[in-house]
């Protein structure tokens, strides 16, 4: 599509912008007339797009000459045809580069936004807004270099001052080379001037040309556009100013934040083990209480008297015999039988005790023995079991 040449070109109506009340840009526009490239960026916009794309594709550079070939019709064009037909300067610098260091120095603060000299290395939003229009121009409609317009370079700066400062350039070469590098295979020069090519075409001798098209109204400077473009470079501006300045925290009032806080990791609680208490196993406990049992069982009657008590039971059972030798040997014969047998004969035992002569002494002699008998052998018992 040959809309690919012209999508990125400025255009300008001079008639229409110097009628303008924006003292800034009008300077700008003055400037570019008093250059020479009034007749190269306001000639009539007219684009023959399929001549165009053929044109490119068999164009190239010989003898010094832009040749190709459209609708069989062999096309060369020169730096004086190419001059001649737009009305450009020939005399001046005929490279960017023989511009003097000392002319570009100055403009730097002169175009300057903030009044520092701008970076060239930079952005043009450095430049003051009738400075970045300017440097606009110059990017699309006459370098025509593939990029970012929005950078700003040596080769872009070169051009701005030239016109800003009124340095003598040989525009016509300064165009004429560049349009070189466009028909020239493997050059990274974007193809461009597509109005005034067209242009050329017309004034071609026996080349019959189809219909032409109709140039973007959007891509023309005019009064109405430049408004707009003011007002989206405005826009633009501000955007890459704020952009630019570091990003100042508010100070926080007490109390007055909403924010939310901050979503802080929950930590899984920790689970602390309790300390449970070592119960006794069942078989200590049942160990325990035969231990417990076994000391209740046990009878003090079948303990057997220890050797220091039978002497004392001996002697009182010799005194008892010389008292009531009868009752006594009843008594001692009962006791003398297994302890199993003493309960079912205790009845004889008593029976034999209901003497009327001998029932008092009896019971008396028989208390008394038990208690005797009995007093020491517990103590040695009691004293065993603690």
């Amino acid at each position: 599509m040959a809309s690919a040449f012209y999508s990125n070109t400025v255009h300008i109506d001079f008639a229409s912008v110097l009628a303008m009340e924006i003292p800034g840009i009008v300077s700008v526009l003055h400037a570019l007339t008093a250059s020479g490239l009034e007749g190269f960026l306001g000639c009539p916009a007219v684009v023959y797009e399929s001549e165009l794309v053929e044109f490119f594709k068999n164009g190239l550079v010989r003898d010094d000459l832009v040749v190709s070939t459209v609708n069989g019709i062999p096309i060369e064009i020169s730096e004086h045809l190419l001059a001649e037909t737009f009305e450009l300067p020939v005399d001046g610098l005929s490279e960017l580069s023989e511009m003097p260091k000392d002319k570009i120095y100055d403009p730097r603060s002169i175009v300057s936004l903030s009044g520092e000299p701008v970076n060239l290395s930079g952005r043009k939003g450095q430049m003051k807004i009738e400075y970045r229009l300017l440097c606009d121009i110059m990017a699309k409609s006459i370098s025509v270099k593939a990029g970012s317009f929005n950078a700003l370079t040596v080769e872009k700066f070169a051009l701005l001052t030239a016109v800003v400062c009124g340095v003598k350039m040989n525009w016509a070469s300064v165009l004429f080379n560049i349009f070189k590098k466009m028909v020239t295979p493997g050059a990274k020069q974007a193809k461009g001037y597509a109005v005034q090519i067209s242009l050329l075409l017309e004034n071609i001798p026996n080349l019959n040309l189809g219909e032409s098209s109709e140039f973007p109204v959007s891509k023309i400077l005019t009064a109405k556009t430049m408004h707009r473009y003011i007002s989206i470079t405005n826009k633009e501006s501000t955007q890459e100013v704020a952009d630019a300045l570091p990003v100042k925290l508010a100070p926080k009032k007490p109390g007055a934040s909403k924010k939310r806080p901050a979503a802080v990791p929950v930590e899984a609680p920790v689970v602390k083990k309790s300390r449970s208490l070592k119960k006794k196993s069942i078989s200590s406990q049942s160990a325990l209480e035969m231990v417990v049992v076994a000391q209740e069982a046990i009878p003090i009657q079948i303990i057997p008297a220890t050797p220091a008590v039978e002497p004392m039971v001996e002697d009182q059972q010799a005194k008892i015999v010389e008292k009531h030798p009868a009752d006594v040997v009843a008594a001692t014969a009962s006791e003398q039988e297994p302890v199993g047998e003493q309960v079912d004969e205790q009845p004889a035992v008593e029976s034999s005790l209901e003497k009327p002569a001998a029932e008092g002494a009896a019971e008396e002699t028989a208390d008394d023995i038990s208690e005797k008998a009995d007093a020491p052998v517990v103590e040695p018992v009691m004293a065993m079991l603690e």
